[in-house]
């Protein structure tokens, strides 16, 4: 086994592009909704239009460059080929963070923020507040490998990031989280709590307390209400994916208008955009993530995730709260995202909550959303653990 880093660039050969547009124009579509609205899925109308712009308007070169810009790198982690961004602050004493999305997000939802934190003097800022980040993709995403194997829930990732953050010579450091994000943060604060100085994840995972039931407040009422909605109208996606990966992943894989679609549904449900989808997330960016599941042809093994961990995870943040977590705890709350615990539900997991925040915009992709409202986040929680 070797511990060796290798520079890695995205190189997308034309090709592939043009085999895009080809299918793109080959697309068999379905007659339209019977309703007014996305509660039978995306509109056909939005996605023809979205699908015609990645078409013929979407330029992938830029954000391949974009992209290429971050130092990137891959390893060999317990067997696996690991693709990974170090971007190191040119503070020598920043603090070491390592960030990790979840499904359907990708390291391009991190463009806006990775100058602010690595470099805040650049951007109006302290440089006490800067950060050397690692940025590393799921197994199965991205340009990460694929496992061939069962066995990659998410324990394995975060026992994984330890040994990055090991073997790029960070003895400490800080871990953050959305999406699967948060579990494996979680988790890595759990499996290597003597080198994690503190963990942010967002949301964090804890379920509600039954003992409260008697006694919400109104944003307590307000996160059931939210999770009931998400396990009735919500969870489609899951429950495909958690159950026969394979068999949606033969249409994500194949049909760039079926991955576009199953991912668009998501961005239009868990962004904070107010019926305004592109005033948050641009279809460029949309399509940015759409394109770092399709040019790999991740669509079963990201799926696969779900398949490992979702029912373990569910049940964390749905109804039981048995393990607990000591390392220091930042929490940022987003009202488009969910769950949503509330402080007292998540000190029942995490027993050392030092910051606590609940913001009044943001959804589930908040880097991406509100890049400076993401940042302030970050530096203000890390501040009380560097």
């Amino acid at each position: 086994m070797t511990d060796e880093i290798t520079p890695y660039r995205i190189e997308v050969a034309e090709e592939q592009l043009v085999e895009l547009r080809r299918r793109l124009a080959a697309t068999r579509w379905p007659e339209p909704e019977t309703v007014p609205d996305w509660s039978q899925g995306v509109p056909l109308r939005y996605l023809r239009e979205l699908c015609r712009y990645w078409a013929e308007a979407y330029d992938w070169r830029v954000t391949e460059a974009r992209l290429n810009a971050l130092p990137q790198y891959r390893t060999v982690i317990d067997g696996l080929g690991v693709h990974f961004a170090h971007v190191r602050s040119p503070q020598p004493d920043a603090m070491p963070l390592v960030l990790t999305n979840g499904w359907p997000g990708s390291l391009a939802e991190y463009l806006k923020v990775v100058g602010p934190l690595t470099d805040p003097v650049r951007y109006g800022g302290d440089p006490a507040d800067a950060f050397h980040l690692v940025l590393p993709t799921l197994p199965g995403y991205g340009f990460s490998d694929k496992p061939t194997g069962p066995g990659w829930g998410v324990q394995r990732v975060a026992d994984a990031w330890a040994e990055l953050m090991a073997r790029l010579g960070y003895r400490r450091y800080g871990a953050h989280g959305t999406d699967w994000g948060n579990s494996v943060t979680t988790a890595i604060g759990q499996q290597d709590p003597g080198h994690v100085a503190g963990i942010h994840p967002v949301p964090p995972i804890a379920a509600p307390d039954p003992a409260t039931f008697d006694d919400l407040t109104d944003a307590e009422r307000a996160s059931l209400a939210a999770l009931r909605e998400a396990q009735d109208r919500e969870s489609g996606y899951s429950a495909e994916q958690s159950s026969k990966p394979q068999t949606i992943g033969y249409a994500l894989v194949d049909s760039p208008a079926a991955l576009c679609g199953w991912i668009a549904e998501k961005f239009w449900s868990w962004t904070d955009h107010d019926g305004n989808l592109e005033a948050v997330v641009t279809r460029d960016e949309l399509l940015d993530t759409v394109m770092l599941y399709w040019l790999p042809a991740t669509g079963a093994s990201a799926a696969r995730l779900y398949w490992e961990s979702f029912g373990q995870v569910a049940e964390w943040f749905r109804s039981t709260t048995t393990d607990s977590v000591s390392v220091p705890t930042g929490c940022s709350i987003f009202p488009g995202d969910v769950p949503r615990p509330s402080r007292r539900w998540a000190a029942r997991r995490y027993t050392d909550i030092r910051y606590w925040n609940e913001l009044d915009r943001g959804g589930h992709f908040p880097a991406l959303e509100q890049p400076d409202t993401f940042v302030r986040e970050l530096r203000a929680f890390f501040r009380l653990v560097r």
